[in-house]
């Protein structure tokens, strides 16, 4: 009677998990709003849909930076008003394969913070709309100018999205204290233009600094580089070391944290440069000008870092 009832559990354990996993793993076409549609307006394109072969037939300018970033498929389609046909919104969903790539996309695409109030978050403008959720990308362009329109169709299209996946957890290691809104972005590659670096994010900060007796902002670099393992951090730290030593200059140690591997120096492009390993990861800061300030906020940053 006991392993009956256990092989009952599994079972039934086996079927709620797969139900879980599978209720947001929807068809790409299921996402575009075919009823219940905002008040005049109609679906006169699609689901027209896209893959990795044909994405070039869709947005040839744009579709290496999405293959990049891991594009699996797509759908377009177009909606009309009924009393204007000139009228027109279209729309775009991209399966990235993940959150982190839908974030990396989103990141790319997004230049200042103006949340729309859906998905994970959300850029939203007069002409345009785009956020993600999960492992989806999505993207709206009207042909007139129409704010209102644009967030009713997102948020259609969010609540049809039932992927809970949390944003990347990266993004919350970031300091908040003179962050430029909107500027994390995430790179599958090349990361800070290092091909040894990898994939990783990057974050934009302000640092007051007196020119001409004038006090500006100056904006500077937070990065976060995620390897493989402790191991590849500590030898692509080695890496760094000599790329440095080679193209600008290595200087002495970092106050930061005492028994943390450390990288000091100048950059020719990047500037100045403080990197330090954690674990996996290799976060740094780049362009700075006061020393003090960015260690403080690499001290900080470094804590959050799990």
């Amino acid at each position: 009677m006991f392993y009956r009832k256990l092989a009952i559990l599994f079972f039934l354990t086996g079927i709620f998990g797969w139900g879980e996993a599978c209720s947001w793993a929807v068809p790409l076409e299921s996402l575009v709003p075919k009823r219940d549609l905002p008040e005049g307006w109609v679906l006169i394109h699609g689901p027209q849909t896209f893959t990795q072969k044909t994405l070039f037939e869709h947005i040839n300018g744009q579709a290496e930076l999405f293959l990049r970033y891991g594009f699996q498929k797509s759908v377009f389609a177009i909606y009309q008003n009924r009393k204007t046909s000139q009228d027109q919104i279209e729309l775009d969903i991209y399966d990235m394969g993940s959150v982190v790539q839908s974030f990396g996309i989103f990141s790319r695409f997004r230049n200042e913070d103006r949340p729309g109030g859906f998905g994970l978050d959300s850029y939203l403008e007069d002409n345009s709309a785009f956020f993600y959720k999960g492992n989806r990308f999505v993207m709206l362009y009207a042909a007139e100018s129409n704010h209102e329109m644009l967030r009713q169709f997102s948020n259609l299209i969010s609540l049809k999205i039932l992927d809970s996946s949390p944003p990347p957890q990266e993004i919350g290691y970031f300091p908040q204290s003179r962050l430029k809104s909107g500027s994390i972005q995430y790179f599958p590659e090349g990361l800070l233009g290092h091909q040894f670096l990898k994939r990783g994010f990057q974050a934009i900060y302000v640092e007051k600094v007196e020119v001409e007796a004038k006090a500006e902002d100056k904006e500077f670099k937070l990065f976060l580089a995620i390897l493989r393992d402790s191991e590849e951090a500590m030898n692509t730290l080695k890496v760094y070391r000599a790329d440095l030593s080679k193209k600008g200059k290595v200087l002495s140690g970092s106050s930061i944290q005492a028994g943390t591997k450390a990288l000091k120096g100048e950059d020719p492009y990047q500037g100045k440069v403080i990197v330090l390993q954690k674990g996996f990861y290799l976060l740094g800061a780049t362009g700075f000008e006061k020393e003090e300030y960015a260690e403080n906020l690499l001290a900080e940053f470094i804590r959050a870092v799990k």
